[in-house]
């Protein structure tokens, strides 16, 4: 405990780091802020009454979730990032079967800034057409007791341009201020905004618990275990974020002038997860497809009769989850991950495996790995995004319950680590202990 106490004074000692600290703080503040403005027109009490009831386990419920509650609120941020995420999963798909964008991937700096401006035209367009859709959907709402979201006088076409224009600002003043997070602050800013949002939620989801207890549906020591198998979880999350296969590769000698290059072995680190979290996204965004379009024929008896199939807690959608994930983390990971690629660089550069011929050999050395790791990596990414379904099961409230696994877990897990590398080597660089007693977060090797 004295130690982090000197690693958190160390922290405010310095200067640019207690800047940056603080620039970033002012910035989710100003996040959540937004996420409480609801929009012009919406009846914020209606709308929570709808929302509750029919927004759950929904496309609407996964946007709910990234933005952080904005969306159950009509908030003027109640896009939030999600337009700005879409547009980067688009172009970089692009990348990998259009020339165009594969060259522009390979141009270096001048190349990121030609595809991050394509990436803000394609989020303004995203958010203009999202605006849109939830303008339609909220004057499309109405409570149990058939009261409007949207009161009649308001509903119309000026209601719905106005959504639009204060939705698409507001998202794109999101994602300024992830940009000006990730210059002027501390961590990325666009997840940084992902994550206060996420994390807005636990204080409701430990209240919940809280009665619970206090009511006598579950006792202390139940509880107990029930945080006990939590911090497991987080902690094998952990493991596996930051597990790495190394692959050694030696570079021959060169003498250039007076200086030897080379002739040292360095290691090329393929993650367990190089995936991250992007396959449960895809995969839980297919999922809650059929339950959303559900939502819109609450009258309709057959289809009312095979929402059961679709619900969070039914085996059948955990199982259809599970195998969608497997399958999207060696989509993506062949996306994010082009062995060839690696070879080629590393022939040019006079690397090589030991005993490995460089060139294609390599790639398939390389590839044969990245096969055999991926494999348990998304066996347990579905283990994970299925076991807050069975925590329900079990009695687990359903908003504690997502901080057990899923997006959420995963998502906090990832900001944070990457959050606590950069305050890390803000410290070592000014000659400070960090966090850990070497200076650095480890990951974990598997050789």
């Amino acid at each position: 405990m004295s130690r982090l106490t000197d690693n958190l004074r160390n922290i405010f000692k310095v200067e640019e780091l207690r800047r940056r600290i603080l620039f970033t703080a002012g910035l989710l503040i100003v996040v959540r802020v937004g996420a409480h403005i609801t929009l012009p027109g919406v009846d914020a009490s209606l709308l929570a009454e709808v929302t509750r009831t029919q927004a759950q386990n929904t496309l609407f419920g996964l946007y709910d979730l990234f933005s952080g509650g904005a969306f159950q609120n009509a908030a003027v941020f109640a896009e939030g990032i999600m337009p700005y995420i879409s547009a980067s999963i688009v172009i970089q798909l692009l990348g990998a079967v259009i020339p165009y964008f594969q060259k522009l991937q390979k141009e270096g700096e001048e190349g990121q800034k030609k595809i991050t401006q394509l990436t803000r035209y394609g989020t303004v367009l995203i958010a203009a057409m999202q605006g849109w859709g939830i303008s339609v959907n909220l004057q499309s709402m109405t409570t149990p007791g058939g009261f409007p979201v949207v009161p009649d006088v308001v509903r119309g076409l000026g209601f719905t341009i106005s959504t639009i224009i204060v939705l698409t600002a507001g998202t794109i003043f999101m994602m300024w201020l992830g940009e000006q997070i990730t210059e002027k602050g501390i961590g990325n800013g666009i997840s940084l905004i992902i994550f206060i949002g996420i994390l807005a939620r636990f204080p409701n989801a430990v209240l919940d618990e809280y009665q619970l207890v206090s009511s006598g549906t579950r006792s202390f020591i139940s509880e107990l275990v029930v945080v006990a198998l939590m911090v497991a979880i987080i902690a094998a999350v952990i493991l596996v974020t930051q597990g790495t296969r190394k692959v050694p590769v030696q570079y021959a000698k060169r003498v250039v002038g007076r200086k030897v290059y080379g002739g040292v072995t360095q290691y090329i680190p393929i993650r367990v997860n190089t995936a991250g979290v992007m396959p449960i996204i895809f995969a839980q965004s297919i999922m809650f497809v059929p339950q959303t379009i559900l939502t819109f024929f609450p009258n309709n008896e057959f289809m009312q009769s095979i929402s059961g199939y679709f619900s969070f807690t039914s085996f059948t959608y955990s199982f259809i989850d599970a195998l969608l994930i497997v399958f999207f983390t060696y989509f993506y990971t062949a996306i994010a991950f082009n062995p060839k690629d690696v070879a080629d660089n590393m022939k040019k550069q006079g690397g090589f495996v030991p005993g490995i011929r460089p060139g294609q050999h390599t790639a398939d050395f390389i590839d044969n790995i990245l096969t055999k790791i991926t494999l348990p990596g998304s066996i347990f990414l579905a283990i994970i995004a299925i076991l807050p379904a069975f925590m329900v099961r079990f009695g687990i409230s359903s908003s504690f319950a997502s901080f057990f696994g899923g997006t959420s877990l995963l998502i906090i897990v990832g900001v944070v680590l990457d959050t606590l590398q950069q305050v890390e080597s803000q410290l070592v660089m000014r000659h400070y202990d960090g966090f850990m007693k070497t200076g650095k977060l480890k990951s974990r090797r598997y050789s």
